[in-house]
This record gives C-alpha cells, structure tokens and sequence, in this order.
C-alpha cells in the first residue's frame, strides 16, 4: 500500500475495502457528488464475454453489489446489499461468470446503459 493509500486508510478505515477491489483490477467512476460532497462512489470489473461486477457505495453501511449481463438493458443475475466489507468480500467470493457455480438466471433488469454514441435523455 503506498503512503496515500495509508493516510486516506488512516482517515477512514473502510477504504482500505476498495483498495483491494482496485488492486483487484476495478476500476472506479469520479464520485457523485452533491453541494461539492462526495456521496456516491462507484466501481466496475468487466470480465471476458461482456459480464460486469458493480459495486455502489453510498455509506459504509449502505452498499449494493450486482453483477449484470451486457445485453442492453443489462440483466442483473446477482444481487447483494450490506456493509461495505461484507459486499466486497462476498464480490471477491463470487465465481467467476464461466464457472458452473456462477449466476446465470437473469432475476431483475438493470437501467439503460449510456455511452458516448447514444443521446443523452434529459
């Protein structure tokens, strides 16, 4: 862990969760942010065959773990909501989307994805 790691894991232990998930291969959006405050962070892992870990941390004790199909909209197949080490761990817990033990049966829709050929509704 470099010394910036250490201090913001000093500050607020809880990060020290998504630094695993980042040296994991995540990656992380900028923050949502309302009246120049942080109040959501969010993180992805893309796996082979268009498959997406998400995590969605509003607090340390508020956060939601999916994992979605790349159909448009995506398919949730995995869904788990709790404290931020209980979801990050059940994350890296999960099998990978090839494996037989891994979730396959779509169980929710997930919101249209945007991206940057798509109009954006407003």
């Amino acid at each position: 862990m470099n010394a910036t790691d250490q201090a913001a894991v000093d500050a607020f232990p809880e990060l020290a969760h998504l630094i695993t998930l980042r040296n994991g291969g995540w990656r992380f959006l900028p923050p949502l942010t309302r009246d120049g405050r942080p109040v959501e962070v969010d993180g992805f892992r893309e796996w082979p065959g268009g498959w997406r870990d998400v995590i969605g941390v509003r607090s340390p004790t508020d956060v939601t773990g999916l994992r979605m199909t790349d159909e448009d909209p995506p398919g949730i197949v995995w869904e788990h909501d709790g404290h931020l080490g209980e979801v990050v761990a059940t994350l890296l817990t999960l099998p990978p989307p090839g494996d037989r033990l891994a979730p396959r049966l779509v169980v929710a829709t997930g919101p249209t994805l945007w991206s940057p050929i798509s109009p954006l509704a407003l």
